[in-house]
């Protein structure tokens, strides 16, 4: 076992000090490779070592390079180095980390870890929550929190009852709400399709003046962080125009709720603590490693009726908190562990200025590829800019080209009726070297295509 064990990190090492010296997206030939694993169960053992290096050998070189410091296609972070590390130790633990009497240490890390968030957002301290898979199962136990609060008002059990003749539950959510919002509310049964869909302005913020007068139970979804743009919808304002009708309001605040973390961005988050419930993911801006989601909510009691079990097996009588009272899920790895490694590697300050640092990138990569005529569509107010290179065609082929090029990967979206290039910088591992050399890669690329007349 520990020669196995040791091969595997020197792999693992190795994979992650050579990132930066490859392509950011996988060769043709590498892809093409993969193929190799579709093969027939064998029908006898084979040498775990083989097992690992075959892994390595094929799997490597066709993976994307995400963990690397140039990879700007989605807000997607790498893995800092004590976050990794514990997810490794986490893993040799190997804990179901469902229950306190069971699992102590975890579910005693995942409690601080929780606490530690709630005071860095700057969330009232007597908030809880949970880890979970990522923002779209956040966005699902925020929710199903917010489900029970809003019926239990109505003197309706959703847990007991389901929804079968419940008073109906008015959602309001942004025209430009991520459509993991909406697959949590397919899943919770409140439909995607039946939702009241405000309209937003030019920077993809909801219109808080627009919301219509809403009354009985009801959940209001708000968006801190659009995911095209950064812009964060007005959710003090949004609070206060639907409290005295006693709604929900959720924060989808996949990236743009780390915000919070800083000084010189929290002012974008002006009014989250005046909601109910909060979704965010850890593995986008505190680059820990996948998968990790984290609900919290003003009322924890309002997430445990939603989310505990209990059985003649299970040891769920404790003086301290069970995970599993609080997620979706009983069996569960110890996904917080990571998250407290993280916060104990960066302190306050370190996050703060790992959020300032990508922050800052975005501006520079805006400032050049504006100086050089381009369209930056969005006011750079955090980690996104959406730059376009002319017609859609072109803006397409541009992102297509810089994606084979390999020095970074951005992607392509269409916002507002605009086909452009989006360049979300989310990696605490990216310089301004690794900038500098993205720039001069998009720009050779367009510059092609402006010297070709296209």
């Amino acid at each position: 076992m520990r020669t196995l064990l040791q091969t595997s990190s020197e792999i693992a090492i190795r994979y992650l000090e050579d990132i930066g010296n490859r392509k950011v997206a996988p060769s043709g030939e590498a892809i093409d490779g993969i193929e190799r694993f579709r093969e027939q169960l064998p029908e006898s053992p084979t040498d775990p070592e083989q097992v690992i290096r075959m892994l390595d050998e094929i799997g490597s070189p066709a993976s994307m390079a995400m963990a690397g410091p140039r990879f700007f296609g989605f807000v997607i972070g790498g893995s800092l180095p004590a976050a990794l590390a514990a997810n490794w130790l986490a893993a040799a633990w190997d804990q179901n980390s469902a229950l306190y009497e069971v699992t102590p240490a975890t579910a005693v890390i995942e409690e601080v870890a929780l606490e530690w968030l709630v005071d860095l957002f700057g969330l009232p301290n007597y908030s809880g929550g949970a880890f979970v898979t990522g923002a779209t199962v956040a966005n699902f136990t925020a929710l199903a929190a917010a489900r029970h609060e809003v019926l239990k008002k109505a003197d309706w059990n959703v847990e007991a009852n389901g929804l079968f003749g419940a008073p109906p539950i008015t959602v309001i959510v942004s025209e430009e709400a991520h459509p993991t919002l909406f697959k949590s509310l397919g899943m919770l049964g409140l439909g995607r399709n039946r939702v009241i869909r405000v309209p937003v302005d030019g920077q993809g913020r909801m219109r808080a003046e627009a919301i219509p007068t809403i009354a009985g139970p009801s959940i209001v979804c708000t968006q801190a962080g659009n995911i095209n743009t950064g812009a964060f919808d007005p959710i003090g304002e949004i609070c206060d125009a639907v409290r005295s009708a006693g709604a929900w309001v959720h924060i989808d605040g996949a990236f743009g709720l780390w915000a919070a973390a800083t000084h010189k961005y929290s002012c974008l988050t002006e009014g989250i603590t005046k909601a109910d419930s909060w979704a965010t993911d850890g593995h986008k801006w505190l680059n820990v490693p996948y998968d990790c989601g984290i609900t919290l909510v003003r009322r924890p009691h309002a997430l445990q009726a939603a989310m505990a079990i209990t059985a003649e097996y299970l040891p769920t009588e404790s003086t301290y908190r069970n995970p599993s009272d609080f997620t979706p899920e009983l069996s569960r790895r110890a996904r917080g562990i990571e998250v407290w490694a993280a916060l104990r590697q960066l302190g306050r300050r370190g996050v703060s200025d790992m959020i300032d640092r990508c922050c800052r990138h975005a501006r520079r990569f805006a400032g050049e590829l504006a100086n050089a005529g381009y369209e930056i569509l969005n006011d750079v107010v955090l980690n996104q800019v959406l730059v376009s290179f002319g017609d859609a065609e072109t803006t397409r082929k541009i992102i297509a080209d810089t994606q084979t090029d390999g020095v970074c990967w951005c992607g392509g979206t269409v916002w507002q009726g605009h086909t452009a290039m989006r360049i979300s910088v989310s990696s605490w591992a990216t310089t301004d070297e690794d900038v500098e050399m993205s720039l001069k890669s998009i720009l050779k690329v367009a510059g092609k295509y402006a010297s070709s007349g296209l």
